[in-house]
Parts: C-alpha cells; sequence; structure tokens
C-alpha cells in the first residue's frame, strides 16, 4: 500500500489528506503540534459526512475513507518509511525550508516531495535540499476536495522520472493537471492575484461595489466566483504576502499592493476567517 503524508493540517493540507485517503492511499497527518492533526482529521471527517447528507457518500464510505487517515505524532515518524510526502504549511520561506530539510532527512531515498506553495520558487526550495531532483510543486486549489485542478510544477532540478510520479498521483486522486515551468507566481497565482488586484482598485476608485464587480465576472466571464469573494476565501493577509512576493520578485508596477488591501489587513478584516473583508461573513 503507498503511504502519502501530508505536512501541515490547516486549510489545503486536510484537504490534500482528504482527497489521497479517498483515492486509497494510506495517509498520515502531521502538524506543529498532533492536537492541530488531530484537528485537521476532524475537518476530513466533516467534509465526508457533509458529502453523505448531499448523497455523495454513503456512511460505510466515510469509514472506510477515514480508516485510511492516521495522525502522526512528529514529522520524522510521519516522513519515516513515506512514498510520498507533500508539504502544506503557511507560506513562510523560513518555515517551509525547516518542515521540507526534516522531512527529507527522515524519508527514504525514493521518496516523492513535493510542496503545495501557491507562489514560492521551487528552484529556491529545491537548494535547500540535498536531492533536488526528486522535488517538486503541487499546487492545489481550495476547497481541494471540490477543485479539479492541480499546478504541477516543475523546478530547474525536477528529474523526468519525478514529474511523471507528481503527474501520475494527480490523475489517481481525479484531478487535472496543468504543467508549468517554475516562475515567480507559476501561472494560476500570477494571473489570479493580477485580477484580484484590479478589482481591489475598482473598489478603490468607487468604480463599483466589490459585489457588483464580482458578479461582473461570474456572469460576463462565467468565472464560479468572483476575485473579491475569493480573496476573503483565501485571506487577505495571504493574497498580500503573495502581491508583495511578486511585486519583489517581477519589478511590476501591476504587482504592487493597492492601499485598500494594506488598510484591510492592517485593521483586521481578512476575510472569512476573521469574520469580514470586502464582505460581511458573520451573518452565513
Amino acid at each position: 500500500m503507498v503511504r502519502a503524508v501530508v505536512l501541515g493540517a490547516g486549510t489545503m493540507g486536510h484537504g490534500i489528506a482528504q482527497v489521497c485517503a479517498m483515492a486509497g492511499y494510506d495517509v498520515q497527518l502531521s502538524d506543529a503540534t498532533e492536537e492541530l492533526a488531530q484537528r485537521g482529521a476532524e475537518r476530513i471527517r466533516a467534509n465526508l459526512e457533509e458529502g453523505v447528507r448531499r448523497g455523495k457518500l454513503t456512511d460505510a464510505q466515510v469509514i472506510e475513507h477515514m480508516s485510511r487517515v492516521t495522525v502522526a505524532g512528529s514529522l520524522e515518524h510521519a516522513c519515516d518509511g513515506a512514498d510520498i510526502i507533500i508539504e502544506a504549511v503557511p507560506e513562510k520561506a523560513d518555515l517551509k525550508r525547516d518542515v521540507l530539510q526534516r522531512a527529507e532527512r527522515a524519508a527514504a531515498a525514493s521518496a516523492l516531495i513535493a510542496s503545495n506553495t501557491s507562489s514560492l520558487s521551487i528552484g529556491e526550495m529545491q537548494a535547500w535540499l540535498s536531492q533536488p531532483a526528486r522535488f517538486l510543486g503541487l499546487h492545489f486549489f481550495n476547497p481541494v476536495h471540490i477543485n479539479k485542478l492541480v499546478e504541477v510544477v516543475r523546478g530547474p532540478a525536477t528529474d523526468d522520472a519525478t514529474l511523471e510520479r507528481g503527474l501520475e498521483l494527480v490523475k489517481r486522486i481525479g484531478k487535472e493537471a496543468v504543467v508549468v515551468n517554475d516562475s515567480p507566481g507559476f501561472a494560476t497565482s500570477r494571473l489570479g492575484v493580477l485580477l484580484g488586484l484590479e478589482a481591489m482598485r475598482m473598489v478603490e476608485e468607487g468604480v463599483a461595489s466589490a459585489a457588483d464587480i464580482d458578479k461582473a465576472l461570474e456572469l460576463g466571464y462565467r468565472h464560479p466566483m468572483g476575485p473579491l469573494r475569493l480573496t476573503d476565501l483565501v485571506g487577505l493577509d495571504v493574497r498580500l504576502d503573495i502581491a508583495r512576493y511578486l511585486h519583489e520578485k517581477l519589478g511590476a508596477e501591476h504587482f504592487r499592493p493597492p492601499r485598500i488591501l494594506e488598510q484591510m489587513v492592517a485593521d483586521g478584516r481578512l476575510g472569512r476567517k476573521s469574520g469580514r473583508g470586502f464582505y460581511d461573513w458573520n451573518d452565513d
């Protein structure tokens, strides 16, 4: 049985663990503490039980999928003997470096190691590792158990065998892959953040309300969700970090964070997780 490990049990990590378990992998979920990892497992169960309420799953399937999910007491214990390791910790370079280096030391030489980063350079991450050829980016999208896309990012040192293993994983979990070469923001974050920042500037300038800007993109261009509502779901602080990173790396003014984004984050208006962003989530 193939064993997958997900490092980070938060918004993205628990979703990645869920789809891996549903695809038949034995999954170990790890976080900074065992309590945080257990919370991630509980979120997986809640997602699956929602699937039962919607008629998509049976109670027996929930039991089967959850039987494949275990909570790891430590990162090192989780990675020992793992076939696939996917890092899904917050977008902080120092944190990712520590987690990936510890994972590589604990893992077998044959393990595939991937990062779910949405914008940080895969090439820079490879420089942290002693075996960069087995490392690549697997950028999932929220909510992971619903969104079909995975952006497979090939770093400068990623070898062909690693790329093929990444694509095989994406296929097995029922997702669709797009392959991009390492570049700041890859394809999806670069395009998505740009659209979101321009929408914020339009709100700032009084062009239209957040709701009407989103409605225009949803109805006029068939986007499943408008860029400002999506920003609320992702987190305004996360979007701000990515915008700053892309502005620094690409030097393009259109990635400079707008004042409205800076101010909202400073005010603690981070989107759904804080209850308020471009929308009020307290009534949902």
